[in-house]
C-alpha cells in the first residue's frame, strides 16, 4: 500500500489554500505605513487599519454552510474549483480601489469568495484520511497558514518597493488562476474515484472510513437538529473566536512591535516571516504527537497556553527588544499549531451527517474573531498610543481558549479494521482510534 495520498492529495491542498493566506499576508504587510503607502493614499488611522484588515471575515461568514453542504453533497473539488476563480477575481480588484471604501467593499468580497473553501476541504480531506492520520492530515495541509507568511513575507515587501501596494495586490490576487489547473486534474473527492490509488488502498480507506462512521452514527430517523444539540459546538464556537482573534490581531500588527529599530524593508520582510517559520516547525510536531498518542484536547490547550503567556510577557518586556521578539515567536504559533487537533474533534465525535454543518458552524462563527482581533487591536492601540495593551488582551483570551479546551468532546473508541486482501509490504489489519 503505497499511500500516495500523501503527496498527492496534501500538498495540492497545501498550496491551493497557501494561495489564500498570502491574500491575508500581504494585507498585514501593505497596511504598514513604514512599509507602503497605502494608508497614507486612503486616508487611514489605526483604527481604520483594524477594521480594513478585519472586514474580510465578516464576508467569510457568507458561504460556509452553503460551500459544505455542497461539498458534503455534491463535490468539494469542484465547489474549490468554482471558489478559486472567484477569490481570483477579488483579490485583484483590491488592487484596484482609489478609495478607503472601496477596498473595505473589496476586502468583503473577497472574503465571501474564499469562505467555502476550508469547510469544503475538511471535507475533502475526512473522505481520503482515517482519524488515525486525520491530525497529521489536517496539520500538513493548515502548514499553509505559516508557510505563506514565510514565502511571501518577503516577496511582498520587495513587490512593495518596487511595483508600490496596488500593483503588488494584483499581482498576488492571479495566484488562483495559475493553481487552478493543477487543483482540478489532481483531485478527486473520494478514493474510488482515483486511478492512481492501488485497490488494496482503496479497498483499506473505505472499509475503515465506513466502519469509523457508522459508530458515530445515530439511530435511524434521528432529526438533523438532534445531531447538532450537542453542548460541545458552542464551546467550540468560542474557542475558535478566540484562537481568530489573537492568530489575526498579532498577523495585522505585528510589525508594530518593531518599530523604533530601523529596520530596512527587506529587515521587516524576514523579521516577519521567522515567527511563522517556528510556527510551521510546532504545528508538525504538535500534530505528530497528538497522532501518536491519540489525544486531542491536551494538544490544543498546551500550545494556547504557551501563546497565551508569552504574548503578555512579549509585550511587557517590550524594552529588551531580543527577549521580547524571542517571546512572540513562541507566541504566534499557538493558534495555529492548535488547528490539526482542534479539527480532528469533531470529525472523531460527530456523525458523518451533521460534520459537515458543524465544521461550516464552527469556522462561521469563529471567524469573526478574525474582525475582533483586528479591530480590538486596532481601536486600543489609538486609544492608548502603544500595541501592548492590545497584546495583553489578546493573550488573555488564549488563555481563557486553553482553559475551555478541556471542555471538547473526547473521542469514541474504533476497533481494528481487518482489511481482505493482504498488503505488498505491510501486514492487511491496521488499528485506527
Amino acid at each position: 500500500m503505497r499511500e500516495q495520498r500523501w503527496l498527492r492529495i496534501i500538498p495540492v491542498a497545501l498550496i491551493m489554500y497557501t494561495i489564500s493566506y498570502v491574500d491575508r499576508t500581504n494585507i498585514s504587510l501593505t497596511l504598514d505605513p513604514t512599509i507602503s503607502s497605502m494608508m497614507k493614499d486612503l486616508l487611514m488611522d489605526d483604527r481604520l487599519k483594524g477594521q480594513a484588515a478585519g472586514v474580510f471575515f465578516l464576508g467569510y461568514v457568507l458561504l460556509q454552510l452553503p460551500g459544505v453542504y455542497l461539498a458534503s453533497h455534491w463535490s468539494a473539488r469542484k465547489v474549490i474549483s468554482i471558489f478559486l476563480v472567484a477569490w481570483g477575481i477579488c483579490a485583484m480588484a483590491c488592487g484596484l480601489v482609489k478609495t478607503f471604501w472601496q477596498f473595505e467593499i473589496a476586502r468583503f468580497m473577497l472574503g465571501v469568495a474564499e469562505s467555502g473553501v476550508f469547510p469544503a476541504t475538511t471535507v475533502l480531506l475526512a473522505n481520503w484520511f482515517p482519524r488515525s492520520e486525520r491530525a497529521r492530515a489536517n496539520g500538513y495541509w493548515n502548514l499553509c497558514q505559516p508557510l505563506a507568511i514565510v514565502a511571501s513575507a518577503p516577496l511582498t515587501t520587495g513587490l512593495l518597493g518596487y511595483a508600490g501596494w496596488q500593483r503588488t495586490l494584483m499581482l498576488e490576487g492571479a495566484l488562483p488562476f495559475i493553481w487552478l489547473p493543477i487543483w482540478w486534474f489532481c483531485i478527486r473527492d473520494h478514493p474510488r474515484e482515483a486511478k492512481w490509488i492501488s485497490k488494496e488502498e482503496r479497498e483499506y480507506l473505505e472499509k475503515t472510513l465506513d466502519k469509523e462512521a457508522s459508530l458515530l452514527e445515530p439511530p435511524k430517523g434521528t432529526p438533523l437538529m438532534s445531531k447538532l444539540a450537542n453542548p460541545s459546538l458552542p464551546v467550540m464556537v468560542m474557542i475558535y473566536f478566540l484562537h481568530n482573534c489573537a492568530a489575526y490581531g498579532c498577523m495585522t500588527f505585528l510589525t508594530s512591535t518593531l518599530k523604533g529599530r530601523d529596520f530596512s524593508k527587506a529587515q521587516y520582510g524576514i523579521l516577519f516571516a521567522i515567527p511563522y517559520a517556528v510556527t510551521a516547525a510546532i504545528m508538525i510536531i504538535n500534530s505528530w504527537h497528538s497522532d501518536k498518542t491519540r489525544e486531542r484536547r491536551g494538544h490544543v490547550a498546551a500550545v494556547y497556553l504557551l501563546s497565551g503567556t508569552c504574548l503578555i510577557l512579549s509585550v511587557n518586556l517590550r524594552n529588551h527588544f531580543w527577549l521580547s521578539y524571542g517571546l512572540m515567536c513562541l507566541a504566534i504559533p499557538g493558534p495555529f499549531a492548535a488547528m490539526a487537533p482542534f479539527w480532528a474533534v469533531p470529525s472523531e465525535t460527530m456523525p458523518k451527517a451533521a460534520l459537515g454543518l458543524v465544521v461550516g458552524i464552527v469556522n462561521a462563527f469563529g471567524n469573526l474573531g478574525g474582525f475582533a482581533g483586528p479591530f480590538i487591536a486596532g481601536w486600543l492601540s489609538k486609544e492608548t498610543g502603544n500595541i501592548a495593551a492590545s497584546f495583553t488582551v489578546l493573550g488573555a483570551g488564549m488563555l481563557v481558549a486553553a482553559g475551555l479546551a478541556f471542555r471538547l468532546p473526547k473521542a469514541v473508541a474504533v476497533t481494528t479494521v481487518a482489511a481482505t486482501t493482504t498488503l505488498s509490504h505491510e501486514p492487511a489489519a491496521k488499528s485506527v482510534t
